[in-house]
């Protein structure tokens, strides 16, 4: 299994450091800006007369690209607190509302939320929680002035190479930002339970090489149009480190993917439509002779279901969903998410010994 198969949720692991946050980002700020001027006078030095190298212009135009985007999406971003963790957030509308990850509220209904440009600290409220994608929706319960929404962008037109900012508050630090670029597109990322985790299997993920730390979690990835592609969810973990974070890993839900989730919470106080493929039974996974996992046995069916309508049955164990093999409850549900509801697939699995295969009109979550 990859690294992309055992993600850590980025969660912040400290409250005390957010203070420091403002001092860290006038500081970078400040280099950038000195590096963009520099300084074209000569000067002497032991009788020698010297002259600053020249900075490229690419260089000068690709760091003005990062301060213009930082200025025009850092307000959007916020830092979420719930009564044991930090998280981040973005302003997704006029009204108020505010798009995060669904691991970062937890099971919690209040939350103080701090802006870049006010250091005022202000209340939130819950409107709802959708744990199947990891995303939820806040929000303020009073608009403060200069309040300013992201602008999301379209992350079908997503390319591997395009440099990329991830904003957020990375272990309390708000206001942060990291630069990277996409490493990859369409990746299939279960997180796990542990931890806090909501267990979720998301398709189409945004693969990218900006550092995302503990606290990232549910702020923005941006590209230099100053458009958010993504949300900040998970980071790779190597096994071989003891579980460590693996360094340039990280993963955002895709803009497409937040868009339809936070319209439909905004509108109707919960999703409506999904988009995700279900096949209604409950598993668990199995191993073989030798210990290593074989398959999803099937525990329960739901009654008119998916499976229930295709003939199969408590007890069967599935090895295969189209051309893809299960060996474990995970793989089932990264086959799936890559599926839509009413997609018609083989399911191939064991009964008695002996390996059989159903066409599955694919249901529902």
């Amino acid at each position: 299994m990859d690294a992309s198969r055992v993600p850590a949720r980025p969660r912040a692991r400290t409250r005390t450091l957010r203070l420091l946050a403002s001092v860290v980002v006038l500081a970078c700020s400040a280099a950038l800006l000195s590096g963009c001027t520099g300084d074209s006078s000569s000067s002497k030095k032991d009788g020698a007369r010297t002259t600053q190298a020249a900075v490229p212009q690419v260089a000068n135009d690709l760091q003005d690209d990062y301060l213009r985007v930082i200025k025009e999406v850092l307000p959007s971003v916020v830092q979420i607190e719930a009564s044991h963790d930090l998280g981040s957030g973005v302003v997704y509308d006029d009204a108020g509302h505010i798009v995060t990850n669904a691991h970062v509220v937890g099971n919690e209904k209040k939350f103080t939320v701090t802006t870049a440009n006010n250091e005022a600290a202000l209340t939130a409220t819950l409107v709802y929680a959708y744990p199947e994608q990891d995303l939820a929706v806040i929000k303020l319960d009073k608009i403060p002035d200069g309040l300013k929404a992201a602008t999301i962008g379209d992350s079908s037109k997503v390319e591997v190479g395009q440099i990329v900012l991830a904003m957020g508050s990375p272990l309390g630090l708000s206001s942060s930002v990291t630069q990277g670029i996409v490493s990859a597109t369409g990746r299939t990322v279960s997180e796990g339970t542990s931890g806090g985790g909501t267990g979720a299997t998301i398709a189409n993920m945004v693969q990218t090489s900006a550092a995302i730390n503990p606290g990232n979690s549910g702020g923005t990835l941006v590209n230099l149009d100053a458009q958010v592609i993504g949300i900040p969810t998970l980071a790779a973990t190597d096994p071989d480190l003891g579980g460590g974070a693996a360094p340039g890993i990280g993963f955002a839900i895709p803009a497409s993917m937040v868009k339809t989730i936070a319209d439909q919470i905004i509108k109707h106080g919960k999703v409506t439509d999904s988009g995700r493929a279900a096949l209604d039974i409950t598993g668990r996974t199995v191993v073989n002779d030798d210990y290593q996992p074989a398959g999803v046995a099937v525990v329960a069916v739901k009654n008119g279901g998916a499976a229930d309508k295709a003939g199969i049955r408590p007890g069967d164990v599935i090895t295969k969903i189209g051309d893809s093999d299960i060996t474990t409850i995970i793989s089932l549900a990264e086959a799936l998410a890559v599926e839509k509801p009413g997609d018609r697939t083989k399911v191939t699995f064991v009964r008695d010994g002996s390996e059989r295969t159903v066409v599955v009109t694919l249901a529902e979550i």
